[in-house]
């Protein structure tokens, strides 16, 4: 049988993924990312639960776990910056085995963008311009390269995607704000606490410092629902936004907003979920967070991971018959994403409670389980 070929849009995480699995069961994936080279190592993330066995039949844990971040504990500070509890990080709780590890989001991706280069195309620094899809296959054209057409496009394109704007209507329609902003940036220097993260909380505010693996990165978690809407491209929006909703906080908070306003390196986006009624259009599908973003506790890269290699084995399962491969692909992969979004809420109150009776209800319970020195 002649190798199928998909389009996959996105090179972060779901994407090359996708593209190793994909060719290991006999289609031909091309790779587009805009980004001409890969992003720096971003905030971390943890790879763990389904994408676990999925990374070792990759053969790329050993190579992640060369990559993870140096911290084991998380240390819960008061506004003023006195310990409330210390935790262990969720791969390093009794009990949590050795194969978990939170690793630099850019790690992760160069790590799985490594193994599918020798099983896929990539055209990097290019783009989607149009997409028609038919019943038998998609006419792509590109910002730069040839027009070419597919079998199968795949949105593996984030919360933002292309792919869903140009297929499947607006953002608007499907993208939910949770009420919750995030700010990160790297510092630029190691931590003076390379196995823990420091996180502050005030009513509705969070601020951590993260040793990540040699050079510390700062991030700022806050409720802002009065911030619906806002141009992506405005960085010195989204700085004064950070700068008015942390001011008069102590610790190392105004140095850290020093930092903020002297980046060329800050990230910044609403925390939100993706709400689709279908994740498929005939002959074109999303993936990862394009299709169901669950970004707010880390589970969004593992459930990426998890879901390419569910897509390109449920497509592998019915090579005449894309759209039943498709709903087998979004039937499972839903069962995983589904209870992650229904406890969106929750997970938030436990990460930034939004208030004074909320805060000292999550410290006595860490302080129930804190564990070492304080």
């Amino acid at each position: 049988m002649t190798p199928r070929s998909v389009l996959v849009s996105g090179a972060g995480v779901a994407g090359p993924a996708l593209a190793y699995w994909l060719a290991r069961h006999g289609f031909r994936p091309t790779v587009v990312e805009k980004a001409a080279h890969p992003r720096s190592s971003g905030n971390p993330v943890d790879v763990r639960g389904d994408a676990l066995p999925v990374v070792e039949a990759m053969g790329v844990l050993p190579q992640l776990h060369a990559a993870a971040t140096s911290a084991t504990a998380m240390r819960l500070l008061d506004a003023s910056g006195r310990t409330v509890a210390r935790l262990p990080l969720p791969g390093h709780r009794a009990g949590a085995g050795r194969r978990e590890v939170e690793v630099p989001r850019g790690d992760l991706a160069a790590v799985l963008q490594q193994a599918a280069r020798n099983e896929a195309e990539f055209l990097l620094g290019d783009s989607i311009a149009t997409l028609r899809p038919d019943g038998h296959g998609v006419d792509v054209t590109f910002d730069r390269a040839a027009p070419r057409r597919f079998d199968l496009v795949v949105g593996a394109d984030g919360l933002h995607s292309h792919v869903r704007r140009l297929v499947f209507g607006p953002e608007r329609d499907f993208v939910r704000p949770t009420g919750i902003l995030v700010a990160t940036l790297p510092l630029g220097e190691p931590a003076g606490h390379p196995e823990e993260v420091h996180i502050l909380n005030t009513p509705g505010r969070l601020v951590s410092v993260h040793p990540s693996r040699g050079s510390a990165l700062a991030a700022f978690i806050f409720r802002r629902p009065d911030v619906t809407a806002f141009d992506h491209h405005d960085t010195g929006l989204h700085k004064r936004i950070v700068a008015e909703s942390h001011a008069g906080l102590g610790w190392r908070v105004p140095a850290l907003l020093d930092e903020v306003a002297r980046t060329d390196e800050l990230y910044f986006d609403a925390v939100s979920t993706v709400d689709l009624p279908s994740w498929s259009r005939g002959r074109v599908t999303l993936l990862g967070d394009a299709a169901s973003c669950v970004s707010l506790l880390g589970d969004g890269s593992s459930l990426a991971v998890a879901g390419a290699h569910t897509l390109a084995a449920a497509l592998a399962a019915h090579p005449g018959d894309p759209a039943a491969g498709l709903a087998r692909y979004e039937a499972a992969h839903r069962t995983r994403v589904t209870p992650r979004q229904r406890g969106i809420k929750r997970s938030a109150a436990l990460l930034v409670p939004a208030t004074r009776l909320g805060l000292g209800t999550r410290n006595l319970a860490a302080r129930l389980g804190s564990v070492g020195r304080s």
